[in-house]
């Protein structure tokens, strides 16, 4: 019984030694890319893309707005759907 708890004891600090060794590499791995990527930011700078802003605001031609034509078949759907769909109490 006396090796068997010195087996396990030895299997946690190999356990223990083990994981503090990896997590001590990942934390150097993380620092030595964030200096590399420092370094090679000043070097190489991402470009800056000009941006073209239209004067226009004519609501025909925006992408984001909705026809009055869909909202309206969308809210005759959510009806007709309801209508047939009634939750009985």
């Amino acid at each position: 019984m006396s090796s068997l708890s010195q087996l396990f004891v030895e299997a946690g600090t190999l356990m223990i030694a083990g994981m503090i060794f990896v997590f001590a590499f990942l934390g150097l791995l993380v620092l030595f890319i964030n200096l590399v990527l420092a370094k090679l930011a000043v070097a190489f700078p991402d470009p800056v893309v000009p941006t073209k802003t239209s004067q226009r605001n004519n609501k025909a031609n925006r992408a984001d707005t909705v026809s009055p034509n869909v909202v309206a078949a969308i809210g005759a759907a959510v009806n007709q759907y309801r209508q047939k769909h009634v939750k009985k109490k």
